[in-house]
Formats: structure tokens, sequence, C-alpha cells
């Protein structure tokens, strides 16, 4: 039996992955792009993203999306709180329209992306398990089910942990200081309507002490919330996440003399625990050109959520990638080069704003120095 082969493969169908491939197509090249997900309605897609000027809409204009994007923005969803432990507001700022980070759910762009894209362009159930380089800059791809196929060029869009990785890189990510449990409350407005007076219509900052909870009101009203603190890299691993009152209490253990409000975002979650720890790769991440292969999106930069640009990066990565290959159509090698360069850049620069923005909110006092960013007049893109 032959070997499926595609001229593009692309690994991951995220957000990043999906703008490359909608690019693409917009510039008349097709590509495959492989999942792990048994299909588009696998699991949930996560909370809100502001999408920014300078990256996420760049992405979405290349992509010709620009239009439908902003018919799925929230609104309101731009208002802001920063609280302290007692539930003080210290600052806050209404959504008034004019903001330029609009909100929106991650389910919904995704499903923007992949609705753009023909039907048969996402292969779904296709975990890679290796992939290795054959001559001539081609690659071989293996999936879970023991199925192999071929690329002329292969790109890594598959996250943090990234099996494309290993093939440029032998960096992997590690442990930031920070862990992050991941609740939601349902139905806020009937249901938690005291936890939706403290959240507000938009995004909750309740910092201080080296912990805290971020959360935002979702367009379906739902309030989607992270319980975060500096923690040992085990310490989440000694709680039974299986047994949820219990984990509630040890969690809520190191919240002792904070707010009932505040802690009500945890103690009455509607949905299961779920843990995260906070990883990162080294600040600099890059790697010498190899012939037939890049990353894009965490793969090639994870970082701690505390500069608010990973999704936003990844779509910038995906549309740049691109049109540089639509722009070097005949010179595969070169278009990558291009697009290296840029990305290398970039994302130097924001993983050092997110190391920096993951020491400002845990510190002891955070609250004054992130409201002296919040209020900042924004930066002129010129």
């Amino acid at each position: 039996m032959n070997t499926p082969h595609h001229p593009i493969a692309i690994v991951g169908a995220g957000l990043g992955g999906l703008s490359l491939a909608r690019v693409l197509h917009v510039n008349g090249i097709e590509a495959a792009v492989f999942d792990l997900e048994a299909d588009r309605h696998a699991r949930t897609q996560g909370g809100m993203l502001d999408i920014h000027t300078h990256n996420g809409q760049i992405a979405l204009r290349a992509a010709g999306l620009y239009d439908d994007f902003r018919s799925l923005v929230h609104s309101g969803g731009e208002a802001t709180r920063v609280l302290d432990k007692h539930a003080t507001v210290h600052w806050e700022e209404p959504d008034d329209g004019t903001g330029d980070r609009p909100e929106v759910d991650r389910g919904q762009l995704r499903d923007l992306l992949l609705d753009s894209l023909p039907e048969t362009t996402v292969h779904w159930d296709h975990k890679v398990t290796a992939a290795r380089p054959l001559a001539g800059g081609r690659h071989e791809i293996t999936f879970a089910d023991g199925t192999t196929h071929t690329t002329d060029l292969l790109i890594g869009a598959d996250g943090a942990w990234s099996r494309i990785r290993p093939l440029v890189s032998d960096a992997r990510p590690v442990y930031t200081g920070i862990s992050f449990i991941e609740t939601n409350l349902l139905h806020a407005a009937t249901d938690h309507p005291d936890s939706l007076g403290v959240v507000g219509d938009g995004a909750l900052f309740a910092l201080q002490e080296n912990k805290g909870f971020f959360a935002h009101h979702q367009t379906d009203g739902s309030l989607h919330i992270y319980t975060a603190l500096r923690a040992d890299e085990r310490w989440l691993d000694t709680i039974d996440f299986t047994d949820a009152e219990a984990a509630k209490a040890a969690v809520l253990a190191q919240f002792d003399c904070w707010d009932d409000s505040l802690t009500a975002l945890l103690a009455t979650s509607d949905t299961a625990l779920v843990p995260r720890k906070i990883n990162a790769l080294p600040i600099g991440h890059r790697w010498d050109r190899v012939p037939g292969v890049t990353l894009l999106g965490d793969a090639a930069h994870v970082m701690s959520p505390f500069a608010g640009e990973g999704a936003n990066l990844a779509m910038l990565d995906g549309a740049e990638l691109g049109e540089a290959l639509a722009d070097h159509e005949s010179d595969t090698e070169k278009a990558l080069a291009v697009y290296e360069e840029g990305l290398f850049r970039r994302s130097q620069e924001t993983a050092q704003e997110s190391a920096d923005g993951l020491e400002l909110c845990f510190s002891q006092n955070p609250i004054d120095q992130l409201i002296s960013i919040f209020s900042a007049a924004p930066a002129d893109p010129a």
C-alpha cells in the first residue's frame, strides 16, 4: 500500500495551525492538518481571548476573516477590575466600546477558522507519535494507529509538548513556579449572582501575596476562573482532584483570610477542578534552519500567560508563515528563513514580557503596578 503524501502537513488544529491553513487556502495553497482530537467537538476550548491589533487582528485580516471576527466580539468583555484579597476594588474600567483588545470566545474563534476551510482539510483522530527526516528535506510522520504519512514541509503547531520540536531543538518547557486550578461557574446571573457581582462584565484580577484569582465573564453567561499561586512543582500532584470537595479544601487552605466572595469562585465551582502547571520554554528559544520543517505557536515559544499574547502570537505565526510560503512558493527554504527571522525576534520580546508579567502578578503587593499597566495609554504602533 502506498504511503499517503502531502506537500504541506500541519500538526495541530489549534488557532495557530488553522490560521496557517486558512492563509494558505486564501493564497491557493492547500495543506493537510492533523489533530489528535476525535473531532472538533471533542473538548471545550477554554475561555475568552483578547485579540490584539498588532498580531491577532493582523492574522485575521490576512485570513480574510476580520469582519466575521468582529461579529463574534463580546460586548462589554474589555471591562476590567483589580481587587485585593479583601475584595476591595482598587481599579475598575468599563468597556465603552473604544478599546483595541476586543474579547472573543476561543471556541467561537476556532469554529470561525474551521468553517473557513474545506471539510477535508483537517484529519481528526490523528495523534502523531513520531516524526523523522527523510532525504531531500522530506519527513515521515507516524500516528498512534501505526499508519504513516510523508510530507515535503512539516509544521509543528502541536503545542507545548510538541512531537515535532525535537526535529529542530532539544529544548523542553520547564515549570515557571506558578500553578493554576481551572474551574467554571455556570449560569452566573441566576445561580451565582454574588460571584457575578464580584467579577463584573469582563475580567477580574484579584491578586496579593503571591497568589490570586483570575476570572472572566463568558459570552454564554458563565464565569471562567483560574485560581493561581506560587507553589512547588509537585504541589498539585499531592492533591486528589477526583475528590472535588477535598481538592477544593486543599487549595483553599492556601487562601486563608481571603474574602469569602473571592474564595467562592472556587468553592462553588459547577465543573471539575482542572490542575494546570504553567510551563515555559527558555526566553529567546530558537534553532538553526532545518530543511523541510518549522514550528509555530506554543511549539515554538510556549510562555506563561502573563503577557496575554500566546494565542495572538500563534495566529500571527500562522499568518506570516502562510504569507511567506505564498510569496516564495518556488523556494520553501527561503520562505522558512524569512518566517523564522520574524518569529524569533517577536517571540523573544514577548517571552520576556510574559516572564516580567509573572513576577509582577505574583509578588506581595502587585496592585499598584498592575493598575499602572492597565491605565497606561496605548503605545503608538508607529
